[in-house]
């Protein structure tokens, strides 16, 4: 028994050393000019990436980031690591206060003063949500149905916004089971839902639209995939699932929307209309409605006309080096209003899978960034290597270019 006290001591010390190692690091590496806040940090030595950035805001004010890890070195199609942190500064430092097993491509969300973070256990796995008690330092098992086990099978997603409308809370998810086992081909979007007084939990509690498969034929043929959808009420109060498009034919970025009925059973999706132009829809990107703008805007990994002219031929899904802010009235038309973030090397450096909020006057956001670090860089643009925070100041006040 005399043991315990010691071996406890022995683990704080442990934790303790290794959050000052881990601190250590991310300022040594931020010191090459990475923009915003580092959140946390990966070099690619480890071969483990960072992936799937989420951040919210908890009721008492607390900022809540979260990532996951991806690669050689990780777990991510047995059991990948989340990882999650807070801030009680406004994002100006950040600490680790959990990790997770088993939990994957997650968003973080607040509904009814109540923490949860919905995604899946795996790279194609199943559908799964947890809830946490403590502000996000522990986190229960969906051991089950009634415990957040929300739909077995292959599934995809990111971390995509969770929208109340109609007394019922939305959220767009993509099945991973198509025939044709590729990246794109496998994927059929479809709409989850449930009553916004329900318990979140129970699987049953859950509905769910028909799926969309994937279709060779459309964009004439250069159609590859749609994945990462986002529920966004329309200015007629329809519901719709916004896509992001990957199309190997054209430079030119698209997005589509899937149309969602009043009662959340079907999607329906019309190839001659719902193909819409949109800056950086072949990346991921999320939108928001602001009641006080009147307007939807997005933070897209759109494609300058100066870096596209520097890269003939290179699919924009491969260029990340941009990210900025946009506004529309219909979700028609988008209208730039400032660049948030850029770096002119397209091959090392991405800024992407921005999840961001509203705060406020601000907007605040988490972004995988890969950046150089004094230690050989990300392993590419897409694999980064480090999280970081951003704040766009009084977003509204900012004028379109």
């Amino acid at each position: 028994m005399k043991l315990l006290p010691a071996l406890v001591l022995l683990v704080c010390l442990f934790y303790t050393e290794l959050h000052a190692q881990s601190v250590a690091d991310i300022k040594k590496a931020a010191k090459h000019g990475v923009p915003g806040n580092v959140i946390a940090y990966s070099p690619q030595s480890s071969g483990l990436y960072i992936g799937s950035p989420s951040i919210c805001v908890l009721p008492d004010g607390t900022y809540l980031a979260s990532h996951d890890l991806f690669g050689p070195q990780s777990k991510e199609f047995e059991k990948p690591v989340s990882k999650i942190y807070h801030s009680s500064n406004k994002g100006k430092t950040w600490v680790q206060v959990a990790e997770i097993n088993g939990q994957f491509w997650s968003k973080l969300f607040v509904h009814s003063g109540k923490l949860y973070f919905l995604g899946t256990d795996k790279h194609h796995g199943n559908t799964i949500i947890r809830t946490s008690t403590d502000n996000g330092k522990t986190w229960s098992e969906p051991v089950d149905e009634n415990n957040g086990l929300l739909l077995k099978g292959e599934y995809h997603c990111a971390p995509m916004p969770i929208i109340e409308h109609n007394g019922k809370l939305w959220r767009a998810m993509e099945d991973a089971s198509g025939e044709i086992k590729q990246w794109g081909k496998r994927y059929g979007t479809f709409m989850m839902h449930i009553d916004k007084t329900a318990d979140l939990m129970k699987a049953a509690n859950w509905e769910k639209t028909n799926v969309l498969l994937y279709d060779s034929a459309m964009l004439s043929g250069g159609f590859n995939a749609w994945i990462e959808g986002n529920a966004v009420v329309t200015p007629e109060q329809k519901i719709v699932n916004i896509l992001r498009v990957d199309n190997r034919k054209t430079q030119e970025e698209w997005a589509a929307v899937v149309q969602i009925s009043e009662d959340g059973k079907t999607a329906g999706f019309d190839t001659a209309s719902g193909f819409i132009p949109f800056p950086g829809g072949s990346k991921k990107f999320s939108i928001r409605y602001d009641p006080l703008s009147n307007l939807y805007w997005t933070i897209a990994n759109y494609v300058p006309d100066e870096i596209k002219n520097a890269h003939p031929g290179r699919n924009p899904a491969r260029i990340r080096n941009t990210q900025a802010l946009f506004s529309s009235k219909d979700l028609k038309t988008w209208t730039l209003h400032k660049v948030v973030l850029q770096h002119p090397d397209v091959i090392n450096h991405g800024f992407q899978y921005i999840d961001w909020q509203f705060n406020g006057k601000d907007i605040i956001f988490a972004c995988r960034t890969a950046y150089e670090d004094g230690a050989g860089g990300a392993h590419n643009n897409h694999d980064a290597n480090f999280l970081t925070f951003h704040r766009v100041k009084q977003f509204r006040k900012i004028k379109p270019l």
